[in-house]
């Protein structure tokens, strides 16, 4: 789990990376990314929301021969060049040469049904990473497919209520799930200065280890690293 963790960067919100195999990038929903030169060989986007599925970040991060990967609906809104494989929920496929388990993600509090309808299909991502089973589990409530999932390492739960599960749902989530590491996301954007307080109750509340991760700030470009425009 250690070499999990110090692979794993949050950008804030649900947008993370991970260095894979000392020379590969995954990114995970990117949002809010500073310049980088360090290019996705593979990104996973959970759904079309513009603070998960965002072009703007995709263009700081796509090359050539990026593969994007994704619930199928996206596909009609990608304007940037990226070979897309669509997914479903309840499927595994093997990225990347990595197995890739999908979680259904969606709403199920009648105050949030429009914001993550079911119908939608879509998807949190189990990565079975050679450091370990890591779950994120995309914008969604604690949904009953949550309780099938077995031996996770690291889970990557939204807690930041109104869009997603609050504080004490996500806590709820986290029990049932039994990661051997949970770590909080999607909930500074919502929660602004309550942040802190949810941070602490969430620990409180969750029976395993947790963990409150600082955001990560990449080096940015400069002119000897690979700053090519890949989408005009």
């Amino acid at each position: 789990m250690s070499d999990l963790l110090r692979d794993l960067r949050w950008f804030g919100h649900a947008s993370f990376s991970i260095f894979l195999n000392k020379k590969n990038f995954l990114y995970i929903d990117p949002f809010q990314i500073p310049e980088t030169k360090e290019k996705a060989d593979v990104i996973f986007i959970t759904h079309a929301h513009y603070d998960h599925f965002s072009e703007q970040d995709l263009k700081r991060i796509l090359k050539p021969e990026t593969v994007l990967v994704g619930p199928a609906n996206l596909q009609q809104e990608l304007v940037s060049p990226a070979r897309f494989i669509p997914v479903e929920s309840q499927k595994t496929y093997n990225i990347f040469g990595i197995k890739v388990e999908t979680i259904p993600a969606y709403n199920t509090k009648e105050d949030r049904l429009s914001f993550h309808p079911r119908a939608n299909n879509w998807v949190g991502f189990v990565l079975n990473l050679p450091a370990g089973r890591l779950y994120h589990a995309g914008d969604t409530d604690f949904v009953p497919e949550m309780r099938e999932l077995k031996n996770i390492d690291v889970a990557l739960l939204p807690m930041g209520g109104k869009f997603t599960m609050g504080v004490e749902e996500a806590a709820e989530a986290a029990n049932t799930i039994k990661a051997k590491l949970t770590i909080p996301m999607h909930y500074k954007m919502v929660l602004k200065e309550k942040a802190r307080e949810a941070e602490e109750n969430f620990s409180k509340l969750v029976k395993g280890e947790t963990m409150v991760l600082r955001e990560f700030i990449p080096k940015p470009c400069t002119d000897n690293c690979e700053s090519k425009k890949i989408v005009e």
